[in-house]
């Protein structure tokens, strides 16, 4: 069986944002984000290294292929969730008028979404995503307690917030809503413009995907 490994994306670790400093910045994408990467390839020896008769074993209480499979999910979600909340975190651009638009569509209002999106921040342990449904095709707010459980099936995500405590807990302790306040202001425009393009265009090839 192939193994598949990933490399952590340095070139995505952000640095002089506006109110998330780079002593929270180091932590959390050296020791969170590269400890998702290297799990998940442990975990892809691991599954290789299964034979046939171990797979046979699997069972729903307990089985190691059972928990290799569960924890997979876990730190390969880890990885595409942290590669989508460092990757938007650069002070740039504005939302441009499609995204502004459609967002009017679907929440009533622009702040209406960013309220939205602020509690959801609040409301899940883990992660609060603002997403394109591909089934409806409107764009939706939704959370995470981790990275693997409570979301939409087939949400593509365009703005993805870190709500852990290790996302804002060297420069806000406990406080949470400072962080978000600071993650609103330290987004790049330009990159979540260009994703809500990409859901868009993947929305049009995908909606009959269900009749």
């Amino acid at each position: 069986m192939a193994v598949h490994k990933l490399q952590p994306k340095d070139h995505l670790k952000p640095s002089d944002l506006r109110g998330i400093s780079n002593e929270q910045i180091e932590p959390h994408f050296e020791a969170h984000y590269k400890g998702y990467v290297t799990k998940y390839n442990e975990i892809q020896e691991k599954l290789a290294d299964l034979n046939f008769s171990d797979r046979s074993k699997a069972n729903q209480n307990y089985s190691e292929y059972r928990e290799l499979k569960v924890e997979e999910t876990f730190n390969y979600m880890g990885v595409i969730l942290h590669e989508l909340y460092f990757g938007h975190l650069k002070p740039q651009g504005e939302p441009s008028e499609a995204l502004k638009k459609k967002v009017e569509e679907d929440f009533g209002s622009w702040d209406a979404c960013i309220q939205e999106i602020k509690a959801a921040g609040i409301a899940f342990r883990g992660w609060a995503i603002l997403g394109l449904d591909i089934f409806s095709g409107r764009l939706v707010v939704n959370g995470l307690d981790a990275h693997n459980v409570y979301n939409y099936t087939g949400l593509i995500p365009i703005i993805v917030l870190d709500t852990y405590e290790h996302a804002y807990y060297v420069d806000q302790k406990n406080k949470r809503p400072p962080y978000i306040d600071a993650f609103l202001q330290s987004l790049n425009w330009d990159v979540i413009n260009e994703r809500f393009e990409k859901a868009m265009k993947a929305y049009e090839v995908l909606k009959d995907f269900v009749k």
